[in-house]
């Protein structure tokens, strides 16, 4: 085939949609065991994903072709839906379409465009906000041995990628100070001691636990998950067929797959949401 036909044919677009598909499944595995540790991790180990999410080169190629995929699935299924319409302009006299298609995967434009609105809220709360905005750091509190005493004390300790801690008293008397929002430099020098995490976990509790919104948020977030659990309903086995996998032998093990993903993987999404709000 052309390479004009793997572009512009309804063939090809399938083909794109189907492989642009199955690699965001994948990402959804793993952003999904980053997310998890929002409840079975602590704080500073979220922190530390997000850290190595967003500072990895590989990573980082790797998010930009997810960025790609998600564009590119997601202006492929608008050209395939407008290509399907204009080839059957006049619907059939008959029309029984429940009786021989289901129902997500007649509304996969309209689910998949619920699904963008979802991305572009949820990147403006979480992937902007640690990337471009202010966002405070990681901080602990630690107990320290007063010298020549028995005594302790409590400080207030920034954690540091290379595991050591800043006291924020050392912030506050002007010891070091913090540049580009995360790393701290000796005071009036361009010697830079450590790097700390931005506290990305604090933000999205803050953000689902909010007094005022955190209910609707969770409530759009779990309507999301829903969202893309009829999205995946149709598109995981769909893919599978749409790149020649269609065979008596193996459709039942892809369609028994595809169903088990599309429910085990936004239901967990769903969760974290929800212990958040109504738990943590």
């Amino acid at each position: 085939m052309a390479k004009s036909a793997l572009l512009k044919s309804s063939i090809g677009k399938k083909y794109w949609m189907a492989l642009t598909g199955l690699f965001l499944c994948v990402f959804l595995v793993g952003h999904l065991a980053g997310n998890l540790q929002l409840i079975f991790g602590t704080d500073l180990q979220f922190n530390q994903y997000a850290y190595f999410m967003t500072s990895n080169p590989a990573v980082k190629i790797l998010s930009y072709l997810t960025y790609f995929s998600i564009l590119f699935h997601a202006v492929d299924g608008i050209m395939l839906t407008i290509q399907n319409k204009k080839a059957r302009p006049i619907g059939y006299v008959k029309n029984n379409a429940a009786s021989n298609s289901t129902w997500q995967s007649r509304n996969m434009a309209v689910l998949g465009t619920l699904l963008l609105v979802f991305i572009a809220t949820h990147m403006t709360n979480f992937w902007a906000k640690m990337h471009f905005s202010d966002m405070p750091l990681q901080q602990q509190t630690v107990s320290q041995a007063v010298p020549m005493t028995d005594q302790k004390i409590d400080l207030i300790v920034y954690n540091t990628t290379t595991g050591s801690f800043i006291a924020q008293q050392q912030v506050e008397s002007g010891e070091f100070e913090i540049r580009n929002n995360k790393e701290f430099y000796i005071k009036g020098t361009d010697v830079k001691f450590a790097e700390g995490y931005k506290d990305l976990y604090k933000i999205t509790i803050e953000f689902f636990k909010d007094p005022t919104y955190g209910l609707l948020f969770t409530i759009f977030y779990v309507f999301s998950m829903v969202v893309l659990a009829f999205h995946l309903m149709h598109g995981f086995a769909s893919a599978f067929q749409s790149l020649g996998a269609n065979n008596p032998k193996y459709n039942g093990l892809i369609n028994g797959l595809g169903k088990l993903f599309a429910i085990i993987i936004p239901l967990l999404f769903a969760i974290i949401p929800i212990y958040i709000h109504f738990i943590k």
